[in-house]
Protein backbone atom coordinates (compact mmCIF):
# COMPACT_ATOMS: atom_id res chain seq x y z
CA UNK A 1 0.00 0.00 0.00
CA UNK A 2 1.15 3.52 -1.00
CA UNK A 3 1.86 6.34 1.16
CA UNK A 4 -0.58 8.71 -0.22
CA UNK A 5 -3.45 5.99 -0.16
CA UNK A 6 -2.33 4.69 3.55
CA UNK A 7 -4.98 4.66 6.32
CA UNK A 8 -4.04 6.23 9.16
CA UNK A 9 -5.65 6.62 12.49
CA UNK A 10 -5.09 9.77 15.21
CA UNK A 11 -4.76 9.28 18.93
CA UNK A 12 -5.72 12.16 20.81
CA UNK A 13 -4.59 11.65 24.59
CA UNK A 14 -5.71 15.49 26.69
CA UNK A 15 -4.46 14.69 30.00
CA UNK A 16 -3.84 17.19 32.75
CA UNK A 17 -0.16 17.81 31.97
CA UNK A 18 0.38 17.32 28.52
CA UNK A 19 -1.30 16.99 25.00
CA UNK A 20 -0.53 13.82 23.17
CA UNK A 21 -1.09 13.33 19.34
CA UNK A 22 -0.35 9.85 17.68
CA UNK A 23 -0.42 9.00 14.08
CA UNK A 24 -0.89 5.75 13.10
CA UNK A 25 -0.69 3.94 9.75
CA UNK A 26 -2.19 0.64 9.54
CA UNK A 27 -0.77 -1.78 7.20
CA UNK A 28 -2.00 -5.52 6.89
CA UNK A 29 -4.08 -5.16 10.33
CA UNK A 30 -0.03 -3.57 11.76
CA UNK A 31 0.30 -0.05 13.11
CA UNK A 32 3.45 1.81 12.56
CA UNK A 33 3.51 5.21 14.34
CA UNK A 34 4.48 7.54 11.41
CA UNK A 35 3.94 10.82 13.55
CA UNK A 36 3.71 12.49 16.89
CA UNK A 37 3.24 15.79 18.95
CA UNK A 38 3.09 16.60 22.33
CA UNK A 39 2.25 20.14 24.15
CA UNK A 40 1.60 20.89 27.78
CA UNK A 41 -1.84 20.75 28.83
CA UNK A 42 -3.05 24.00 29.15
CA UNK A 43 -7.00 24.51 30.60
CA UNK A 44 -7.11 21.41 31.90
CA UNK A 45 -7.68 20.18 35.35
CA UNK A 46 -7.76 16.63 36.70
CA UNK A 47 -9.24 15.31 33.29
CA UNK A 48 -11.54 18.18 32.73
CA UNK A 49 -11.70 21.22 30.92
CA UNK A 50 -11.52 24.20 32.93
CA UNK A 51 -10.61 26.88 30.49
CA UNK A 52 -11.49 26.19 26.86
CA UNK A 53 -9.70 28.74 24.55
CA UNK A 54 -6.20 27.46 26.47
CA UNK A 55 -6.94 24.07 25.55
CA UNK A 56 -7.72 24.73 22.10
CA UNK A 57 -4.30 26.29 21.88
CA UNK A 58 -2.52 23.34 23.15
CA UNK A 59 -4.46 20.74 21.16
CA UNK A 60 -4.22 22.64 18.23
CA UNK A 61 -0.11 22.92 18.25
CA UNK A 62 0.28 19.38 19.36
CA UNK A 63 -1.80 18.35 15.94
CA UNK A 64 0.40 20.59 14.07
CA UNK A 65 3.50 18.94 15.66
CA UNK A 66 2.24 15.49 14.62
CA UNK A 67 1.30 16.43 11.08
CA UNK A 68 4.34 18.13 10.43
CA UNK A 69 6.42 14.83 11.57
CA UNK A 70 3.98 12.81 9.43
CA UNK A 71 3.76 14.66 6.05
CA UNK A 72 -0.23 14.69 6.61
CA UNK A 73 -3.27 17.15 7.29
CA UNK A 74 -5.54 15.50 10.36
CA UNK A 75 -8.93 15.89 10.53
CA UNK A 76 -10.25 13.36 12.53
CA UNK A 77 -9.12 11.58 16.12
CA UNK A 78 -10.24 9.03 18.85
CA UNK A 79 -9.97 10.89 21.92
CA UNK A 80 -8.99 9.67 25.48
CA UNK A 81 -10.95 10.93 28.74
CA UNK A 82 -10.30 10.49 32.28
CA UNK A 83 -11.29 11.98 35.38
CA UNK A 84 -13.19 11.35 38.59
CA UNK A 85 -16.62 12.05 37.16
CA UNK A 86 -15.92 8.77 34.94
CA UNK A 87 -18.20 6.16 36.47
CA UNK A 88 -18.06 1.81 35.87
CA UNK A 89 -20.66 -0.73 36.84
CA UNK A 90 -21.77 -3.53 35.45
CA UNK A 91 -25.19 -4.77 34.15
CA UNK A 92 -27.16 -8.01 32.80
CA UNK A 93 -29.63 -7.80 30.19
CA UNK A 94 -31.89 -11.02 28.67
CA UNK A 95 -33.96 -11.65 25.55
CA UNK A 96 -35.94 -14.57 24.45
CA UNK A 97 -34.82 -16.34 21.25
CA UNK A 98 -37.45 -19.07 20.63
CA UNK A 99 -35.44 -21.83 19.93
CA UNK A 100 -33.85 -21.00 16.60
CA UNK A 101 -30.10 -19.41 15.50
CA UNK A 102 -28.90 -16.69 17.23
CA UNK A 103 -27.80 -13.48 14.93
CA UNK A 104 -25.93 -10.22 15.15
CA UNK A 105 -28.95 -8.31 15.62
CA UNK A 106 -30.02 -10.35 19.00
CA UNK A 107 -26.68 -9.86 20.05
CA UNK A 108 -27.47 -5.91 19.73
CA UNK A 109 -30.75 -6.56 21.13
CA UNK A 110 -29.61 -8.12 23.94
CA UNK A 111 -26.57 -5.47 25.18
CA UNK A 112 -29.34 -2.85 24.30
CA UNK A 113 -31.25 -4.66 27.16
CA UNK A 114 -28.52 -4.81 29.81
CA UNK A 115 -28.14 -0.94 29.11
CA UNK A 116 -31.31 -0.25 29.56
CA UNK A 117 -30.84 1.04 32.83
CA UNK A 118 -31.99 4.75 34.79
CA UNK A 119 -29.22 6.98 34.26
CA UNK A 120 -29.43 10.85 35.62
CA UNK A 121 -29.57 13.12 33.05
CA UNK A 122 -26.41 14.95 33.92
CA UNK A 123 -24.26 11.50 33.10
CA UNK A 124 -23.34 10.11 29.39
CA UNK A 125 -22.82 6.80 28.36
CA UNK A 126 -19.48 6.40 26.90
CA UNK A 127 -19.13 2.66 26.55
CA UNK A 128 -21.00 -0.87 27.18
CA UNK A 129 -18.57 -3.21 26.93
CA UNK A 130 -19.84 -6.92 26.78
CA UNK A 131 -18.17 -9.32 29.13
CA UNK A 132 -19.83 -12.50 28.41
CA UNK A 133 -22.86 -14.45 27.36
CA UNK A 134 -25.35 -16.91 28.61
CA UNK A 135 -27.23 -18.96 25.84
CA UNK A 136 -29.90 -20.98 28.37
CA UNK A 137 -27.91 -22.12 30.92
CA UNK A 138 -24.53 -22.11 29.14
CA UNK A 139 -22.77 -19.22 30.75
CA UNK A 140 -19.39 -17.90 29.74
CA UNK A 141 -19.92 -16.94 25.85
CA UNK A 142 -17.81 -14.43 24.30
CA UNK A 143 -19.34 -14.68 20.90
CA UNK A 144 -23.16 -16.50 20.63
CA UNK A 145 -23.75 -15.97 17.00
CA UNK A 146 -24.75 -19.22 15.29
CA UNK A 147 -25.66 -21.16 18.43
CA UNK A 148 -28.99 -21.99 19.46
CA UNK A 149 -31.37 -21.24 22.30
CA UNK A 150 -34.53 -20.34 24.21
CA UNK A 151 -32.86 -17.29 25.98
CA UNK A 152 -29.87 -15.23 25.38
CA UNK A 153 -28.23 -13.20 28.23
CA UNK A 154 -25.52 -10.75 28.20
CA UNK A 155 -23.65 -8.91 31.33
CA UNK A 156 -21.98 -5.95 30.12
CA UNK A 157 -19.53 -3.25 31.96
CA UNK A 158 -21.09 0.41 30.89
CA UNK A 159 -19.00 3.40 31.56
CA UNK A 160 -20.52 6.92 32.32
CA UNK A 161 -19.13 10.27 32.62
CA UNK A 162 -19.98 13.70 33.17
CA UNK A 163 -22.15 14.83 30.15
CA UNK A 164 -20.88 18.68 30.11
CA UNK A 165 -17.33 16.95 30.51
CA UNK A 166 -17.93 15.12 27.57
CA UNK A 167 -19.52 17.99 25.54
CA UNK A 168 -15.96 20.18 26.19
CA UNK A 169 -13.84 17.59 25.36
CA UNK A 170 -15.46 17.30 22.20
CA UNK A 171 -16.20 21.17 21.79
CA UNK A 172 -12.46 21.95 22.02
CA UNK A 173 -11.20 19.09 19.55
CA UNK A 174 -13.99 20.74 17.03
CA UNK A 175 -13.21 24.51 17.24
CA UNK A 176 -9.24 23.13 16.72
CA UNK A 177 -10.85 21.55 13.39
CA UNK A 178 -11.19 18.04 14.21
CA UNK A 179 -14.22 15.61 14.32
CA UNK A 180 -14.11 13.19 17.13
CA UNK A 181 -14.39 9.53 15.48
CA UNK A 182 -14.98 8.07 19.36
CA UNK A 183 -14.68 9.17 23.37
CA UNK A 184 -12.23 6.38 24.63
CA UNK A 185 -11.78 6.10 28.61
CA UNK A 186 -7.98 6.38 28.78
CA UNK A 187 -7.21 3.06 30.90
CA UNK A 188 -9.42 1.12 27.85
CA UNK A 189 -6.78 2.63 25.56
CA UNK A 190 -3.90 2.32 27.04
CA UNK A 191 -5.09 -1.45 28.08
CA UNK A 192 -4.22 -2.01 24.27
CA UNK A 193 -1.25 -0.43 23.99
CA UNK A 194 0.30 -2.10 27.32
CA UNK A 195 -1.47 -5.65 27.55
CA UNK A 196 -0.79 -9.22 26.46
CA UNK A 197 -4.21 -11.13 25.02
CA UNK A 198 -2.42 -13.63 28.12
CA UNK A 199 -2.39 -11.03 30.60
CA UNK A 200 -6.05 -9.82 29.52
CA UNK A 201 -7.44 -13.47 30.13
CA UNK A 202 -5.72 -14.47 33.08
CA UNK A 203 -6.41 -11.31 34.78
CA UNK A 204 -4.79 -8.43 35.72
CA UNK A 205 -5.31 -5.14 37.03
CA UNK A 206 -4.09 -2.29 35.07
CA UNK A 207 -3.20 1.64 36.73
CA UNK A 208 -2.91 4.42 34.52
CA UNK A 209 -1.73 7.41 36.46
CA UNK A 210 -1.81 10.06 34.80
CA UNK A 211 -1.46 13.97 36.01
CA UNK A 212 -4.44 14.49 37.64
CA UNK A 213 -6.14 11.53 38.05
CA UNK A 214 -5.27 7.42 38.96
CA UNK A 215 -7.29 5.04 36.54
CA UNK A 216 -7.71 1.30 37.07
CA UNK A 217 -9.19 -1.19 35.29
CA UNK A 218 -9.46 -4.57 35.86
CA UNK A 219 -9.92 -7.44 33.42
CA UNK A 220 -10.31 -11.40 33.23
CA UNK A 221 -10.92 -13.85 30.75
CA UNK A 222 -10.51 -11.54 27.71
CA UNK A 223 -12.82 -8.39 28.95
CA UNK A 224 -13.18 -5.59 31.26
CA UNK A 225 -14.84 -6.57 34.70
CA UNK A 226 -14.22 -3.14 36.97
CA UNK A 227 -13.07 0.36 35.74
CA UNK A 228 -12.37 3.13 39.68
CA UNK A 229 -10.85 6.57 38.89
CA UNK A 230 -9.11 8.06 42.17
CA UNK A 231 -8.78 12.03 41.57
CA UNK A 232 -4.96 12.16 42.75
CA UNK A 233 -2.09 11.56 40.35
CA UNK A 234 1.78 12.94 39.22
CA UNK A 235 0.57 16.73 39.84
CA UNK A 236 -0.23 16.03 43.18
CA UNK A 237 3.20 14.78 43.70
CA UNK A 238 4.38 17.89 42.27
CA UNK A 239 3.18 20.10 44.10
CA UNK A 240 4.34 18.09 47.21
CA UNK A 241 7.56 18.98 45.90
CA UNK A 242 6.89 22.37 45.38
CA UNK A 243 5.83 23.00 48.90
CA UNK A 244 8.06 20.58 50.88
CA UNK A 245 11.15 21.90 49.04
CA UNK A 246 10.24 25.22 48.35
CA UNK A 247 10.56 25.66 44.64
CA UNK A 248 8.11 26.87 41.88
CA UNK A 249 6.05 23.96 40.11
CA UNK A 250 7.76 23.73 37.32
CA UNK A 251 11.21 23.34 38.74
CA UNK A 252 8.97 20.80 40.83
CA UNK A 253 8.16 18.95 37.87
CA UNK A 254 11.58 18.99 36.58
CA UNK A 255 13.49 17.18 39.80
CA UNK A 256 10.36 15.04 40.02
CA UNK A 257 11.35 13.37 36.39
CA UNK A 258 15.33 13.79 36.89
CA UNK A 259 15.63 12.78 40.81
CA UNK A 260 12.64 11.69 41.97
CA UNK A 261 12.31 8.25 43.77
CA UNK A 262 9.07 6.20 45.23
CA UNK A 263 11.32 4.82 47.80
CA UNK A 264 13.83 6.86 49.95
CA UNK A 265 15.51 3.73 51.26
CA UNK A 266 17.31 3.39 48.08
CA UNK A 267 18.58 6.92 47.79
CA UNK A 268 22.32 6.89 49.23
CA UNK A 269 22.06 9.82 51.90
CA UNK A 270 25.07 11.49 50.38
CA UNK A 271 23.46 12.07 46.77
CA UNK A 272 22.74 15.66 46.62
CA UNK A 273 20.48 18.25 44.54
CA UNK A 274 20.69 21.49 43.28
CA UNK A 275 16.71 23.27 44.24
CA UNK A 276 16.30 26.27 42.87
CA UNK A 277 14.35 28.82 45.25
CA UNK A 278 11.69 31.26 44.66
CA UNK A 279 12.08 35.02 44.00
CA UNK A 280 15.62 35.73 42.36
CA UNK A 281 16.96 33.75 45.45
CA UNK A 282 20.19 31.53 45.50
CA UNK A 283 19.62 28.08 44.65
CA UNK A 284 20.16 25.38 47.59
CA UNK A 285 22.29 22.17 47.91
CA UNK A 286 19.93 19.29 49.47
CA UNK A 287 19.92 15.88 49.54
CA UNK A 288 18.19 13.66 47.83
CA UNK A 289 16.79 11.97 50.07
CA UNK A 290 14.56 14.72 51.37
CA UNK A 291 12.84 14.48 48.09
CA UNK A 292 12.25 10.72 48.33
CA UNK A 293 11.09 11.71 51.56
CA UNK A 294 8.50 13.68 50.46
CA UNK A 295 7.10 11.11 47.47
CA UNK A 296 7.16 8.03 49.05
CA UNK A 297 4.25 8.83 51.22
CA UNK A 298 2.06 10.28 48.50
CA UNK A 299 2.86 7.05 46.22
CA UNK A 300 2.16 4.97 49.04
CA UNK A 301 -1.25 6.70 49.80
CA UNK A 302 -2.23 6.77 45.88
CA UNK A 303 -1.65 2.78 45.80
CA UNK A 304 -2.85 1.88 49.05
CA UNK A 305 -6.47 3.81 47.59
CA UNK A 306 -6.17 1.15 44.63
CA UNK A 307 -5.46 -1.79 46.92
CA UNK A 308 -8.68 -1.07 48.93
CA UNK A 309 -10.64 -0.75 45.52
CA UNK A 310 -9.35 -4.14 44.50
CA UNK A 311 -9.30 -5.27 48.42
CA UNK A 312 -13.11 -3.95 49.28
CA UNK A 313 -14.80 -4.96 45.78
CA UNK A 314 -15.98 -7.99 43.78
CA UNK A 315 -16.76 -9.43 40.82
CA UNK A 316 -18.52 -13.05 40.99
CA UNK A 317 -18.03 -13.99 44.45
CA UNK A 318 -14.09 -12.79 43.63
CA UNK A 319 -12.18 -9.74 45.01
CA UNK A 320 -10.79 -7.50 42.18
CA UNK A 321 -7.37 -9.17 43.67
CA UNK A 322 -8.40 -12.23 42.90
CA UNK A 323 -8.63 -11.93 39.56
CA UNK A 324 -5.92 -10.33 39.21
CA UNK A 325 -4.15 -13.37 38.89
CA UNK A 326 -1.19 -12.06 36.17
CA UNK A 327 -0.57 -9.19 38.70
CA UNK A 328 -0.08 -5.63 38.53
CA UNK A 329 0.62 -3.21 35.13
CA UNK A 330 1.36 0.11 36.02
CA UNK A 331 1.55 2.63 32.96
CA UNK A 332 1.33 6.79 32.47
CA UNK A 333 3.81 9.41 32.99
CA UNK A 334 4.42 8.89 36.91
CA UNK A 335 5.19 4.79 35.88
CA UNK A 336 8.82 6.20 34.96
CA UNK A 337 9.22 7.23 38.21
CA UNK A 338 12.00 5.47 39.83
CA UNK A 339 11.33 1.86 42.12
CA UNK A 340 7.73 2.56 41.72
CA UNK A 341 7.03 -1.05 40.87
CA UNK A 342 9.11 -2.23 44.17
CA UNK A 343 6.43 -0.33 46.24
CA UNK A 344 3.81 -1.21 44.60
CA UNK A 345 4.64 -4.91 44.98
CA UNK A 346 4.83 -4.28 48.78
CA UNK A 347 0.97 -3.03 48.72
CA UNK A 348 -0.54 -5.09 46.52
CA UNK A 349 1.47 -7.99 47.05
CA UNK A 350 1.60 -9.06 43.50
CA UNK A 351 4.31 -8.99 40.60
CA UNK A 352 4.14 -5.38 38.93
CA UNK A 353 5.47 -4.39 35.73
CA UNK A 354 5.92 -1.21 34.61
CA UNK A 355 3.66 -1.12 30.93
CA UNK A 356 5.43 0.48 27.36
CA UNK A 357 3.34 0.52 24.28
CA UNK A 358 4.20 -2.88 22.37
CA UNK A 359 3.68 -4.60 19.09
CA UNK A 360 3.73 -1.39 17.28
CA UNK A 361 6.31 -0.22 14.38
CA UNK A 362 7.39 2.77 13.06
CA UNK A 363 8.92 5.46 15.24
CA UNK A 364 8.70 2.84 17.76
CA UNK A 365 11.70 4.14 19.97
CA UNK A 366 9.75 7.36 20.48
CA UNK A 367 6.69 6.13 21.56
CA UNK A 368 7.83 3.16 23.83
CA UNK A 369 7.40 5.08 27.03
CA UNK A 370 4.48 5.28 29.57
CA UNK A 371 3.91 8.09 29.01
CA UNK A 372 2.76 7.68 25.29
CA UNK A 373 0.51 4.69 26.59
CA UNK A 374 -2.65 6.13 25.97
CA UNK A 375 -2.25 7.86 22.52
CA UNK A 376 -0.72 4.62 21.05
CA UNK A 377 -4.03 2.82 22.69
CA UNK A 378 -5.89 5.40 21.19
CA UNK A 379 -5.12 4.66 17.50
CA UNK A 380 -4.94 0.57 18.56
CA UNK A 381 -8.95 1.02 19.54
CA UNK A 382 -9.48 2.95 16.05
CA UNK A 383 -7.98 0.08 14.27
CA UNK A 384 -10.33 -2.07 16.24
CA UNK A 385 -13.18 -0.02 15.96
CA UNK A 386 -12.76 1.72 12.79
CA UNK A 387 -15.30 3.47 10.99
CA UNK A 388 -15.24 3.05 7.00
CA UNK A 389 -13.36 6.17 6.18
CA UNK A 390 -9.83 7.04 7.48
CA UNK A 391 -7.88 10.66 7.49
CA UNK A 392 -5.98 10.16 4.35
CA UNK A 393 -2.40 11.00 4.66
CA UNK A 394 -2.57 13.32 1.06
CA UNK A 395 -2.96 16.69 2.06
CA UNK A 396 -5.57 17.26 -1.27
CA UNK A 397 -7.66 14.37 -0.42
CA UNK A 398 -11.57 15.23 0.48
CA UNK A 399 -11.57 13.35 3.79
CA UNK A 400 -15.35 12.49 5.06
CA UNK A 401 -16.92 10.30 8.20
CA UNK A 402 -19.81 8.60 8.74
CA UNK A 403 -23.08 10.01 10.15
CA UNK A 404 -22.96 8.36 12.75
CA UNK A 405 -20.13 10.30 13.86
CA UNK A 406 -21.75 13.27 13.44
CA UNK A 407 -23.67 13.00 16.50
CA UNK A 408 -22.19 15.25 19.13
CA UNK A 409 -24.06 13.08 21.97
CA UNK A 410 -24.21 10.02 19.87
CA UNK A 411 -24.15 7.09 22.35
CA UNK A 412 -20.72 5.46 22.39
CA UNK A 413 -20.49 1.76 22.44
Amino acid sequence: MGRDDAELIVGLDIGTTKICAVVGEIKDGNVDIVGIGTHPSVGMRKGVVVNIENTVKSISKAIHEAEMMAGCDVSVVYVGIAGSHIKGFNSHGLIAINQREIRAEDIERVVEAARAVPIPPDLEVIHVLPQEYTVDDHSGIQDPQGMTGVRLEADVHIVTGSASAVHNIVKCCNLAGLEVASVVIEPLASAGAVLSPEEMDLGVALIDIGGGTSDLAIFSEGAIRHTFVLGVGGNNLTNDLSIGLRTPMQEAQRLKEEYGCALSSMIDKDQAIDVPSVGGRTPRRMSRKVMGEILEPRVEEMLTLINQEMDERSYNDTTLKGLATAGVVITGGTALLENIHEIAEQIFDLPVRIGIPQGIGGVSDIVTTPQCATGVGLVIYGMANKPSQFVGRNKNVIRQIGSRFKELFGRIM
